[in-house]
């Protein structure tokens, strides 16, 4: 979220400079991902603001004119400009000869040099929102608010740092300019002021004119609605428009404005409707019906099913709850009465909606964290104090405040105890208190090692002891929290040298150019029937509820699942050779008991040598390679193998050998006989393989 620091001071006092006060929320648990400085290529003497006073045209060209500037203490200055809305009695920001702008041409910053535009000179020139940074705007010159002195320097006027902050999701209280500045008065221990939300309330009662009900109240915990009649619908004041784009919004008109900005500053997603839209004045926040479809305000119609929730009126949806509002009752600017929805609707059902619809708003990321409820009515009179002043609007008496099931004040019991074997300091009862007031906590009660405290109003994070511990923790700085002996001695550590054993032989083939592979515990009959491991042992161990005909039984080797993945890999391989190998466990079944779970290492060789190369001859990996990993294998355990002939069921006769190790065999490596290959549909290709049972080869 981004958040302008001349946003943060309405609320908190902010005397440090940007890069420290990112630093220090950061380190609190609000991370600081950047800080864009705007104005602070603007030198003092060189971008100020002036004063239109008259205005002439340009002798040689219809679309340019030479406004005449009053830049104070008596300097005069005319330059040369083509912006459609200079008019006398602006108040412009003026850059002179050498200022650092934004060039319209390059993209880049560069200082503005004396210019010769058909004739005439102009050695400085009045400036639009984009050659200051401060938006895209180029059509027009920026007009500053009329009450601004000349002359001023415009880095004092419009200067300003936006903090951009990578919110957890589980504090969406600090997707908020409030809750930001709640999080600076903490750490600094400055005083935080909230918003005016009073406003005067001279119309009709709210109650009279307008019905709110809520037909599903798990997906809707809250509803709170507030009317204002005879507004005038236009543009937004200057001040409003500025705080929006700083914040990465674009101004539409004061209305959406004003439920934009108190979204912004409170964390509470609102929405406008054009009352007169509405059908017999009444709101319906229920599900959604089976075919039923509305068009929104991103320029799509979305097909609707349950449990998506909707707001409708007594016909139709008229807008999707917490994602997106409907075209049919969107404020224009025929508007002069709206009605403003400020809710709470559930995260996970918002969640699902914006997926299934694949529309994100700024509404449902916020929904979609979980707020608190009490959060809507305080949002809801902001915005309506809003509109009452800027856009000259009449609030009907009373708000709507639909709350079937009030949640109860959320208290928390907080013991020096508790703190002491959480954090490992001694921190007193005081220091704890001053540190959760500061977080907004309000205390219930109090004894010499124990708090009550009730939990803020907009924290939906905090609910258990533990959770107020984290929050003294890091106001307290965890980089003050010291280091101290552990109270129990550390374990001793018990050697596991067979899981060393596995792990040696797994770097071993890595380092001699294999991959490892992973493949299922689970497999089927007829693909172990395939590579003739069931002759003479029990039936498998089959599973009761099998997810698949795949997966029907526990593995007896891990041959199959290598010739599965060489099949599969040889198909996507474009000529380059494969070398697999895997570690896994294999389930040797025992009559009335339980499978011998033994761990097996496989590896397999298949596909050219080399990359198809001109300096090389075309050869295909057969046995010797996979002897060849196997030396490497042997040699970095430290262990010496014999080679003896040998035969195995799916093995080319004369092309295999036993492993024996201190005369005892440990496994095999040779090539699979075609016909088996021809099962896995492999072929035209030879496949090497080795086989070796880590416990006898540990034991041994």
């Amino acid at each position: 979220m981004l958040i302008p620091v001349s946003w943060l001071k309405k609320y908190v006092p902010v005397s440090a400079s940007p890069a420290e006060l990112a630093y220090r929320l950061t380190m609190a648990g609000t991370e600081i991902g950047g800080i864009d400085e705007i104005g602070a290529n603007w030198e003092r003497d060189k971008i100020l603001v002036g004063c239109v006073l008259e205005i002439a045209p340009h002798p040689n060209a219809d679309r340019l004119t030479l406004p005449t500037l009053d830049l104070g203490d008596g300097e005069k200055a005319t330059v040369v400009c083509g912006a459609p809305n200079i008019a006398v009695g602006q108040k412009i920001a003026f850059a002179r000869e050498g200022a650092m702008l934004l060039s319209n041409k390059s993209g880049n910053i560069e200082p503005l040099k004396k210019a010769k535009i058909r004739d005439i000179v102009s050695s400085g020139m009045v400036c639009s929102e984009r050659e200051l940074g401060l938006g895209e705007n180029h059509e027009g010159i920026l007009v500053l608010d009329n009450d601004v002195q000349i002359g001023t320097p415009l880095v004092d006027l419009l200067g300003d740092a936006i903090l951009d902050a990578d919110v957890t999701p589980n504090r969406p209280d600090c997707l908020s300019v409030l809750g930001i500045a709640r999080e600076i008065g903490a750490i600094t221990g400055a005083q935080v002021s909230e918003p005016e939300t009073s406003y005067p309330e001279i119309g009709k009662k709210i109650s009279d004119r307008v019905t709110v009900e809520i037909q599903d109240t798990d997906l809707c915990g809250r509803y709170t609605a507030g009317l204002v009649d005879d507004i005038k619908v236009g543009p937004s004041p200057e001040w409003l428009r500025e705080l929006l784009i700083k914040s990465g919004q674009r101004p539409i008109n004061n209305v959406v404005d004003i439920t934009n900005f108190v979204m912004l500053e409170y964390g509470q997603p609102m929405h406008a409707f054009d009352f007169d839209k509405l059908d017999d004045n009444r709101i319906i926040v229920r599900q959604a019906r089976n075919k039923e479809n509305i068009a929104t305000l991103d320029d799509e119609t979305h097909d609707l099913i349950p449990p998506m929730l909707v707001i409708a009126n007594s016909s139709c949806p008229v807008a999707i709850a917490g994602v997106v509002g409907g075209v049919a009752t969107s404020v224009d600017e025929n508007t002069v009465s709206v009605l403003l929805e400020s809710a709470n609707f559930n995260s996970t059902n918002t969640h699902r909606t914006k997926r299934a619809i694949g529309v994100a708003t700024e509404s449902s990321y916020r929904f979609e964290r979980g707020i608190r409820d009490d959060l809507a009515p305080r949002a809801l009179k902001r915005a309506v104090a809003l509109l009452v002043e800027i856009a000259g609007g009449t609030a009907a008496t009373g708000i709507i405040d639909v709350f079937p099931d009030p949640e109860p004040v959320r208290q928390v019991n907080i013991t020096k105890t508790r703190v002491k074997q959480v954090l490992g300091i001694d921190i007193s009862m005081s220091k704890i208190q001053e540190v959760l007031e500061s977080l907004g906590f309000e205390m219930c009660d109090s004894d010499k090692d124990k708090l009550l405290m009730q939990v803020p109003y907009w924290r939906s994070d905090v609910k258990i002891e533990d959770d107020v511990i984290e929050e003294i923790a890091r106001i307290i700085g965890y980089e003050e929290i010291p280091t101290s002996v552990i109270s129990a001695p550390i374990p001793h550590h018990a050697p596991r040298p067979f899981e060393e054993l596995r792990e040696q032989v797994r770097d071993a083939l890595a380092n001699a150019g294999m991959q490892e592979v992973i493949t299922y515990s689970l497999t089927n009959r007829e693909m172990l029937d395939r590579i003739g491991v069931l002759e003479g042992i029990p039936e498998p161990l089959q599973l009761t509820n099998p997810m698949s005909r795949d997966l029907q039984v526990l593995r007896t080797s891990l041959r199959a699942g290598m010739f599965r993945t060489l099949e599969t890999n040889l198909r996507m391989s474009r000529g380059e050779g494969l070398r697999l190998f895997e570690i896994g466990r294999i389930f040797i079944p025992r009559e009335q008991d339980l499978p011998d779970e033994k761990q097996v290492v496989v590896g397999a060789f298949s596909g050219p040598r080399f990359p198809a190369s001109w300096l090389v001859d075309p050869h295909n990996l057969d046995f010797f390679d996979a002897k060849g990993a196997l030396e490497v294998l042997f040699a970095h355990i430290g262990i010496d193998a014999i080679y003896e002939p040998s035969e195995d069921s799916i093995m080319l006769p004369g092309s295999i050998a036993q492993l024996l190790v201190a005369d005892r065999p440990v496994g095999l490596v040779g090539e699979v006989h075609p016909a088996v290959l021809e099962g896995f549909d492999i072929s035209d290709t030879t496949v090497a393989m080795f086989e070796i049972d880590l416990r006898t080869l540990f034991e041994v």
